[in-house]
């Protein structure tokens, strides 16, 4: 299988452009839908998962499908917030919907659950497993939105809104709802980010 040959600072500079912005708009440039979908289906296909398990699930969302997603959070969450403090709620949830998409990640629990049975060794092991190889997926996605000129956030309103987001979108029961990434145009910079001192965060021994 070929592959092309790039350096591993494009690489990284790609991680280092990867930040959280809101708010988002609607505008995606020249950005198809299918291309956001092949974008997604190649990294869903390509993140590695232990054992090959392959547990990760996608749906993406765009349009109305991404309004009614928001409609859904924003009324799930008003049967369940204070008055007092529904305004900014109410505003974070307008801000949400104002993107142009949002993808939804999912866990398969019938593949994990295959893996223990399978592997009964590492039992314990595949639901941490499967949770960082969704992680993989989530970082992946977001840096190559961001690769594609627009940005994201990262939220997680599950399982709050599990039950009816599997019954609006016919989602399988073993499908468990992990985070949600919005996406769309930029409208501003992203804020400024704090680095704690790499030394206290790295140990290398040895040398090449």
């Amino acid at each position: 299988m070929s592959s092309t040959q790039i350096s591993a600072n494009a690489v990284l500079d790609l991680i280092k452009n990867r930040r959280t912005y809101y708010p988002l708009s609607k505008d995606l440039g020249s950005l198809t839908t299918e291309r956001i979908n092949e974008i997604a289906k190649e990294a869903l296909q390509h993140v590695p998962s232990s054992f090959n398990s392959q547990s990760n699930r996608v749906v993406v969302l765009l349009g109305a499908e991404h309004e009614k997603l928001w409609d859904i959070t924003t009324e799930t969450l008003k049967a369940i917030v204070p008055e007092a403090n529904w305004a900014s709620t109410e505003g974070k949830m307008a801000m949400f919907k104002g993107a142009a998409g949002t993808i939804l990640f999912f866990e398969d629990e019938a593949v994990v659950k295959g893996m223990q049975e399978q592997f009964a060794i590492y039992a314990d092991r595949f639901p941490v497993w499967a949770t960082q190889s969704g992680a993989m997926l989530q970082h992946t996605l977001w840096v190559a939105l961001e690769a594609e000129g627009l940005g994201a956030n990262l939220q997680h309103y599950n399982p709050l809104i599990d039950a009816k987001v599997a019954e609006t979108w016919s989602v399988p029961e073993t499908w468990k709802l992990t985070s949600q990434l919005v996406f769309g145009g930029k409208t501003g910079d992203a804020g400024e980010k704090a680095f704690g001192a790499v030394e206290e965060k790295f140990k290398t021994f040895g040398s090449a």
